[in-house]
């Protein structure tokens, strides 16, 4: 995925390629479609599968990192998107996460690390990535694959260096702090 609707991709020559579509929904649709074949086309799926549709922009996140989002999750099933299982799309509230607390599957913690603020990503997460065996109750079914298309909207960047005292500092990087204050009371989704 490019800047200006572009994707480039290398052939089975290592011949380099540049496609540019109409519109961004094009080509995020078009960066989905390549997603699920990955998917369809892998003999077995043993870890996170994820595909940028839109890069954003700033730093990469990290582990340590507090991020809001935007999802939507489905289950997969008959190799493509099966029923959404939860969303907060339309929704007033953000999920507010921190990379690498452990507060969301692991799934979610492996294929959202690099990405940057007003990034989007589709990530196709295994069973074991995400709620194995048990399901989540009455949502996800045993040993069930996820989709999951999430949008960075807010992110804290959090490096620790050491102040002239020599004691930990822990500074924000983020050209628009969010307004909401901080809170360690993430959701458990």
């Amino acid at each position: 995925v490019q800047p200006n609707n572009y994707s480039t991709f290398y052939d089975d020559q290592r011949q380099n390629w540049s496609i540019m579509f109409e519109s961004e929904k094009a080509a995020m649709d078009f960066s989905k479609q390549v997603c699920l074949a990955k998917c369809n086309s892998s003999p077995v799926l043993d870890s996170v599968l994820y595909q940028d549709l839109v890069l954003g922009e700033g730093q990469g996140v990290e582990g340590g990192d507090s991020l809001e989002v935007a999802y939507t999750g489905w289950l997969f099933q008959n190799n493509g998107l099966g029923q959404v299982f939860d969303s907060n799309v339309n929704k007033d509230k953000l999920l507010r996460l921190k990379l690498g607390s452990g507060k969301v599957i692991k799934g979610w913690e492996e294929g959202m690390m690099g990405m940057k603020k007003g990034g989007r990503r589709y990530l196709i997460i295994p069973p074991a990535w995400a709620y194995g065996a048990q399901g989540a109750a009455g949502r996800v079914p045993p040993d069930s694959t996820l989709v999951f298309e999430v949008e960075v909207r807010r992110v804290k960047l959090v490096k620790e260096c050491s102040g002239s005292d020599g004691q930990s500092v822990s500074s924000r990087d983020s050209p628009a702090p969010s307004p909401v204050p901080n809170s360690d009371g993430f959701s458990a989704d």
